[in-house]
């Protein structure tokens, strides 16, 4: 046998199980069409090594939360800035992550860390309108669809429980998928609107 070809299928064969397999799914509400704000999220079922956890940005414009919802995987880091010409004092009271920014304008010293899987609800104690969500899972992949009904996930080869959750709902809807070399095509309806 070749040496060269030796060594090449010695560096293919690790790399050959991080090859990306594909979930497509059509997400629609009872009647067919899209729903304005729902996360996906493929949480791995064995304890794959991850990549570590990105720091997101969820900003204050015109008296609104922007984006009204993210996920972020457990262990990000989350900035608060105000881009609004007034003070914000932003805070969640859930048990996945409690924490209070007091009154502050522009940005606050310190990104938040979202250490713990689960809801987390925002809100200003300054304007009681103002309000987001947040999904922490243990995983990078994930999305967050705004009014459509197609959303494309790629991942490694493996079992994960696929997560679907909009603020209408009490609790991500959870079910076990295989994902391989060929793309997994699922429809899922959801009732409820966020």
């Amino acid at each position: 046998m070749n040496i060269r070809w030796l060594m090449w299928l010695l560096l293919w064969l690790p790399m050959s199980s991080l090859l990306a397999a594909e979930l497509r799914l059509q997400l629609t509400d009872t009647n067919g069409a899209p729903i304005p704000e729902v996360a996906v999220a493929l949480v791995p079922a064995s304890g794959v090594e991850r990549p570590p956890a990105q720091t997101a940005i969820i900003d204050q414009v015109n008296k609104e939360f922007v984006p009204y919802l993210s996920v972020v995987q457990a262990g990000a880091l989350v900035r608060f800035p105000n881009s609004d010409n007034i003070r914000h004092h932003v805070y969640s009271f859930s048990e996945t992550n409690k924490f209070e920014l007091k009154l502050y304008s522009g940005e606050p010293s310190h990104p938040v860390p979202f250490a713990r899987e689960g809801i987390v609800v925002l809100g200003c104690n300054i304007h009681d309108r103002m309000i987001a969500y947040v999904l922490v899972v243990d995983s990078p992949y994930f999305t967050v669809l705004q009014n459509q009904t197609e959303a494309r996930l790629q991942a490694p080869a493996g079992a994960y429980q696929l997560l679907i959750w909009h603020p209408g709902m009490n609790a991500p809807m959870q079910e076990s998928v295989q994902l391989s070399d060929t793309p997994k095509v699922l429809s899922r309806q959801i009732s409820g609107t966020p």
